[in-house]
């Protein structure tokens, strides 16, 4: 038998945000790697559209499960990550805190307090949440895991008239920096991927109804396309495997070279 590290079978996944965009594409290779995957969303038509699709790409509907839950809301996380653990026949190996949300592009000096509020909540509150909860599982288990939580390049560069949005991503890895020294004792693993222009529902207006935005940008990624969901398949799988156990307290930033030129 040769080398197998990236084989998940048996290994169970949380996915938040898995319903689409970056964590659809997490999803879809966790599964063909052979792991029993959740995935949370918001939307519930736009949920079972992906659990339906991604049914379809492994074959195996057992090993397929989706929950509506908005990760802001310590009440609904609670119950649906016990529901969760139930489906997963009791066991998460992996948590991916992917789920968030934008901006409306707004200058500080016009931008209100509710919409600043409005991205922390599930930007950075919502990934506390994932994570405590999760956390709290893995330790009490004794076998560990993998948290992975999706932050974003703008926790490295200036998000001029998306600040609320960069101060999220920016809090993110700092809180997986920490939590990797915290939790390292219990044999779990926190990392952070840190995605460019990506496309997806999230960002399809900017990219790709606004041309002067996308003349702009586009020259300026050295691999001369936008990214697609299925670039974030490699990591997730790594991350969720025994290929990545002394991996930990790292920032993965997938952008085609753009903060690079």
């Amino acid at each position: 038998m040769g080398y197998q590290p990236f084989d998940l079978t048996g290994r169970a996944v949380l996915v938040t945000g898995g319903n689409g965009g970056i964590g659809y594409g997490m999803a879809e290779a966790l599964l063909q790697a052979g792991a029993s995957v959740a995935i949370w969303g918001t939307r519930p038509e736009k949920t079972e559209r992906a659990r339906l699709a991604l049914v379809q790409a492994c074959g195996d509907a057992a090993r397929v499960h989706a929950f509506g839950c908005d990760v802001g809301d310590e009440d609904a996380l609670e119950d649906t990550f016990e529901r969760t653990l139930q489906a997963l026949g009791g066991r998460l190996d992996a948590c991916f805190a992917n789920a968030g949300v934008s901006g409306f592009n707004t200058p500080l000096l016009d931008a209100s307090l509710e919409e600043w509020r409005r991205i922390q909540r599930v930007n950075v509150e919502g990934v506390f949440l994932t994570f405590r909860a999760a956390a709290r599982h893995m330790k009490a288990g004794g076998h560990g895991g993998s948290l992975v939580a999706t932050a974003s390049t703008a926790a490295l560069e200036g998000a001029a008239r998306n600040s609320a949005y960069g101060a999220s991503k920016g809090a993110v890895t700092s809180f997986v920096r920490a939590l990797a020294v915290e939790l390292a004792r219990y044999k779990i693993r926190v990392n952070a991927i840190l995605p460019g222009w990506i496309v997806s529902e999230m960002t399809q207006r900017s990219i790709f109804e606004n041309r002067k935005f996308a003349d702009a940008v586009l020259p300026r990624i050295p691999a001369r396309r936008w990214g697609e969901k299925e670039d974030f398949g490699g990591i997730a799988v790594y991350l969720a495997s025994s290929a990545s156990s002394y991996t930990t307290g790292e920032q993965f930033v997938i952008d085609g070279g753009y903060t690079k030129f």
